[in-house]
């Protein structure tokens, strides 16, 4: 587990177009695939070593829809952030947030009211480093990028940064999009949401994507987690009856849990769009 801490702007100095010039801090563990980083190669991103590499190609090789499932996983992420920026929601506590790269929440969500107040938290050393890029062009005071674990649910409630930032007595969008899935059974991840939900007020939502395994046959299925094992974090698939149980006592907003291209898309639908293995929804808490 880490410390809660907001990031120091003095730490987030150096290059951004070139961040893996310098070199990584032993924290980093080059030499362990880490999901942020495998996760960044899926999206073309550039910001991996050799073993994020080779283990995100043992993943490819098992399903070409590894990578497509990552990229409609990030899109997913900018239409329900749009979604409920115009449905009124000016604050977004995004956990999990990863690697940046472009269409970031607050870019998204301040598009649409520039007062739009995000905190990101994660607790993966590279997204950190990297947090100077997401406070790039955002208004002061709108954004926080902050060191926490999903895994501490009251912590991240009672972090002063966050409540700094975001007046949880109003609504919130509380995020977490590719996330739960590295949170395995014995951590008790329904228990973590239903802390964070729970002290949320009426009118906030919840929205957040899960990898399954629902579109594979079980021994096919077992293989991209097994390859998971080397890396940082493992990786627990989920049905979309478990995803399911994540949205207990909230109101699913249409059109319900569905892949993750199926969820309002702004194109029409492909052929490949209904075995994307990313179950993805968003509910309003009543």
């Amino acid at each position: 587990m880490t410390d809660h801490q907001e990031i120091s702007l003095d730490w987030m100095s150096g290059d951004q177009s070139t961040p893996t010039a310098t070199p990584p801090s032993a924290e980093l563990r080059p030499e362990v695939p880490h999901p942020a980083r495998m996760y960044d190669y899926y999206l073309g991103g550039k910001d991996n070593f050799p073993a994020d590499r080779a283990a995100a190609e043992q993943v490819l090789a098992l399903s070409p829809l590894v990578r497509i499932s990552a990229r409609a996983n990030r899109a997913f992420l900018q239409r329900a952030v749009r979604t409920l920026a115009e449905q009124g929601v000016r604050q977004f506590l995004d956990i999990g947030t990863g690697i940046p790269s472009a269409g970031n929440t607050h870019e998204i969500a301040q598009a649409v009211d520039p007062s739009a107040k995000v905190a990101y938290l994660d607790n993966d050393p590279i997204v950190l480093v990297h947090g100077r890029a997401l406070l790039s062009g955002a208004r002061p005071g709108t954004v926080s990028v902050l060191q926490a674990d999903l895994r501490e649910p009251g912590a991240i409630l009672a972090d002063p940064a966050v409540r700094e930032l975001l007046d949880l007595e109003r609504p919130v969008a509380l995020q977490l999009f590719a996330i739960l899935h590295f949170i395995d059974d014995d951590a008790d991840p329904y228990a973590i949401v239903r802390t964070l939900v729970d002290a949320l007020p009426s009118g906030s939502y919840l929205a957040l994507s899960h990898a399954t395994g629902d579109f594979a046959p079980p021994q096919e299925a077992a293989k991209g987690p097994a390859v998971y094992r080397s890396a940082t974090a493992q990786l627990s698939m989920r049905s979309r009856e478990q995803v399911l149980r994540f949205f207990d006592g909230l109101e699913l907003l249409e059109p319900g849990l569905v892949t993750a291209p199926l969820w309002r898309p702004d194109q029409a639908p492909q052929d490949t769009d209904h075995e994307v293995a990313i179950w993805a929804g968003v509910a309003r808490k009543p």
